[in-house]
């Protein structure tokens, strides 16, 4: 839709700034509870960083966010996507490489998991199932916290004394499991594995999870929690984690056409310059190109520091939250690979994979973990503490290919890979210089496992946390909108005193990934941003 289309004529009582998930979910709710809603997108593609797009002539690729997981089942649900066109496609187990032809294997099935855990330590395998038990139970008790509005404790109003209260009353029944959520936030990922597994390759198969997307070795206090947020998904269809049909972009297609289906406009090459604010209370928003649209409700979904200090503007807020948004850790070393080439890897343990039978119907890993062992991690992570790339980075590459023929030419393929870490700064050093070399970096990495892999590639799209900023605007690059951290999680997401959707303006709301629960294409923020608008329009009629 063009910007003449909304200028005619039309009215909104909703302003959204960004096309993103989270974005397109509050549009969608908010319509859904009869609100008129305009949403507003800086680039000429909604999704924000779920998008699929030509990396080479006839190839598509999830340029940022890579597989399913966090979307939540309730919102394709309510939000009927599968009607617009989602369809998730399996994905094989989780496969591993330890050198040679050597593997080890991670499956929703616990027995299988039991069976490659088993072959380098008895006692792990036989833990295991208790273990798992114990995590999900963990993670459980936080998959209902991510629906829930989190409180300013320190606030003495009665509003606030009821929604504490009800908060404690629907989670009476945690009881003593709420110390493993303390656990988990507090200790190291190595610290928390070790009290379960004796073998460091074992431990690696979930200690991987504790680096994705996160400035934090295996051993940084408070890596462990990073792990539960990655296992948290309940989507329907694939078992844990999936491809999305026509790649990530399918998703943001679907929560579209879902919003507008329902009434809501949505524009794109409408980069804001201003949120307005008049009387402290957000009044509209200016675009870059001179439009100005109002309404009475504003939310963000782009980042918490973005908004406040880019667009809202200084003097309009307190310095409290000034300090405390200036703070906040977005420093990304993540980094994403969309490879179009003519064959995916071809692994040394390949042979043995399908000799064994290990992936069933699968002929091929299509899900992969590069990083053998704990002291790979963590060495990984050494390097970039200091000031510079991997010199052998964690790389988790992904062939949505092997069952969606949309993405490639028929017979070639597309490859994702996403690791870590590449810092968004280069002690001494510049990305302008060293990018080529990282690349060379990355292939060699790969090589290790895959020889001759470079030799299928035809093209390769290398993205480092400064052009993630740039596509998207995520300060620093941080897939998360900033870290999952103890300071930076529940009600001190992003700012204490501002965590529950609402800002220090009046009638301006966030919800995006800056806020609780945090990152990943889960919904769930614009889900709860939109549920905490709603009740402050409903208050206003009452």
């Amino acid at each position: 839709m063009s910007t003449a289309d909304v200028t005619v004529g039309k009215s909104y009582d909703a302003i959204i700034i960004g096309a993103g998930h989270n974005g397109l979910v509050c549009a969608n709710y908010l319509a859904k509870a009869g609100q008129k809603v305009l949403v507003l997108e800086r680039r000429d593609v909604v999704g924000g960083a779920a998008v699929t797009e030509e990396i080479a002539p006839g190839f598509r690729a999830s340029i940022f966010s890579y597989l399913m997981s966090l979307l939540h089942p309730r919102i394709i649900r309510e939000l009927e996507l599968k009607k617009h066109g989602l369809e998730v496609l399996p994905c094989s187990d989780m496969v591993s490489p330890l050198g040679g032809d050597d593997y080890i294997l991670f499956s929703d099935n616990i027995a299988k998991s039991q069976a490659s855990f088993a072959k380098f330590s008895k006692h792990d395998a036989e833990i295991y199932p208790e273990f798992d038990r114990y995590l999900n139970e963990a993670a459980n008790i936080v998959r209902k916290l991510l629906w829930e509005t989190p409180v300013d404790p320190t606030r003495r109003d009665w509003r606030t004394f009821k929604d504490g209260a009800s908060l404690l009353w629907r989670h009476r029944k945690i009881g003593r499991k709420m110390y493993r959520i303390v656990d988990m936030l507090t200790m190291s990922a190595y610290d928390f594995l070790r009290e379960w597994f004796d073998d460091d390759r074992v431990m690696a198969v979930l200690a991987y999870y504790a680096s994705i997307g996160t400035f934090a070795g295996p051993k940084s206090p408070g890596s462990a929690y990073v792990i539960m947020h990655h296992i948290m998904g309940e989507h329907e269809g694939a078992g844990g984690w999936g491809f999305i049909k026509g790649g990530m972009g399918s998703i943001t297609q679907a929560l579209a056409a879902s919003a507008r289906k329902k009434g809501v406009d949505i524009v794109t090459g409408a980069p804001i310059k201003e949120v307005r604010v008049q009387g402290g209370r957000a009044t509209s928003v200016l675009t870059t190109t001179g439009e100005t649209y109002a309404a009475k409700t504003i939310i963000s979904n782009a980042s918490a520091k973005i908004l406040y200090l880019d667009l809202v503007g200084e003097q309009h807020l307190p310095e409290e939250v000034l300090r405390e948004i200036r703070g906040y850790r977005t420093f990304s070393t993540a980094f994403k690979m969309n490879i179009a080439c003519e064959r995916p890897p071809q692994y040394r343990m390949l042979d043995r994979l399908r000799r064994e039978g290990t992936l069933g119907d699968f002929d091929y890993p299509t899900y992969m973990h590069i990083a053998p062992d704990i002291d790979y991690l963590e060495r990984a992570y050494d390097d970039a503490k200091h000031g510079w790339y991997s010199s052998r980075p964690f790389i988790t590459p992904v062939v949505p290919t092997m069952v969606d023929t949309t993405l490639a030419p028929a017979g070639k393929h597309v490859v994702n890979l996403f690791g870590g870490h590449a810092p968004y700064t280069l002690k001494g050093g510049d990305w302008a210089d060293e990018k080529e070399n990282f690349r060379k970096t990355v292939f060699d990495t790969i090589e290790d496992y895959a020889p001759g892999f470079r030799d299928d590639v035809i093209e390769a799209q290398l993205l480092v946390a400064p052009d993630i900023e740039n596509i998207v605007s995520l300060p620093q690059g941080h897939i998360f909108h900033g870290e999952l951290s103890t300071d930076q999680l529940f009600f001190q997401r992003p700012v204490s005193g501002y965590a529950d959707y609402r800002t220090p303006v009046k009638g301006l709301y966030i919800c995006g990934s800056s806020m609780h629960p945090g990152g990943g294409v889960s919904g769930i923020p614009g889900f709860n941003a939109a549920r905490e608008v709603m009740r402050d329009i409903r208050a206003r009629r009452n």
